[in-house]
């Protein structure tokens, strides 16, 4: 099979099981926090194997690298936390179509880290955003649990933006299992003190689930992301990424039988447009950049 094309499916396979994480904040009957020190652990054994079979070692090039490292990770560690908590509040779909605001998000306010200029259409694709996410919320008040998830996902969005512009600006040389690798070890850290005894009580299928989260939904993808980028360019990745919420409300829908009403439909599309406009948008920008 041509390289591209396999490639192609390899990184659709990826956003499908970047997708399938949420289900696991329904099926896994623990709290957000535990269910995110569960999968950074596994996650981080899996991508230590596959460093050591790449060659790689955990050192990093100077002290102020080892800074940046624990600054991402802490961001990592909230964004998780706060990213399993929305759909544990809001249902998969609704929670995940909150979270994926962050490229618009990203958008505005990449102008406090890097030398660039908001256009009109940036401010457009804001509205969007907010138009979508005003359907999502069924009332305003804190009491209800679906209202008290967007919120949620939307603080997570924004961690994840942050996140993703430090790492662009300041860890980017290094791998990407590298990279994660770092990031989950420093959540681990984060996190360990929070675990709670439910944890240390979870039974066998409790751990299975974990596993299989913190192996086949997060270090593989991962994993798969760093080899599918050699052979396509990144804005093929990032539009294909972009397509990670309709992979996860199909999943919810076929697997944990949610039924997300026509409002919250009508705002994941306009979300994702948004996220899915900006994304080529920031490309296209780019390229005249050159």
């Amino acid at each position: 099979m041509d390289p591209v094309k396999r490639s192609l499916i390899t990184l659709h396979i990826t956003v499908i099981l970047l997708g399938g994480t949420g289900l696991f904040s329904n099926i896994i009957p623990l709290s957000a926090t535990d269910i995110t020190f569960g999968r950074s652990v596994f996650a981080c054994l899996c991508l230590a194997v596959f460093m050591r079979l790449a060659g790689e070692t955990f050192r990093l090039n100077n002290k102020r690298d080892y800074g940046i490292a624990l600054l991402l990770g802490g961001l990592m560690a909230v964004h998780w936390v706060t990213y399993f908590a929305a759909m544990q509040y809001a249902g998969v779909a609704v929670g995940m179509i909150a979270l994926f605001t962050f490229p618009v998000i990203t958008v505005l306010i990449e102008p406090f880290f890097e030398k660039i200029r908001l256009v009109w259409q940036d401010f457009f694709s804001a509205l969007i955003v907010f138009v979508g996410v005003a359907l999502l919320v069924p009332e305003i008040s804190l009491e209800n649990e679906v209202t008290l998830g967007v919120l949620t996902g939307i603080f997570s969005a924004v961690l994840y933006a942050l996140r993703n512009l430090l790492h662009r600006q300041h860890f980017s040389h290094y791998s990407g299992a590298k990279a994660m690798a770092w990031q989950i070890l420093v959540v681990i850290a984060c996190l360990l003190p929070f675990a709670s005894e439910h944890l240390s009580d979870a039974t066998f299928d409790t751990w299975l689930l974990l596993a299989v989260l913190g192996s086949m939904f997060t270090a593989v993808p991962h994993a798969l992301i760093a080899t599918a980028l050699i052979h396509l360019r990144a804005k093929t990745f990032s539009l294909i990424a972009c397509m990670q919420p309709l992979y996860g409300v199909i999943l919810a829908m076929l697997i944990l039988h949610e039924s997300p009403g026509w409002k919250a439909l009508i705002g994941g599309i306009l979300v994702t447009s948004a996220s899915i406009y900006e994304t080529m948008n920031a490309q296209k920008l780019h390229n005249q950049d050159k």
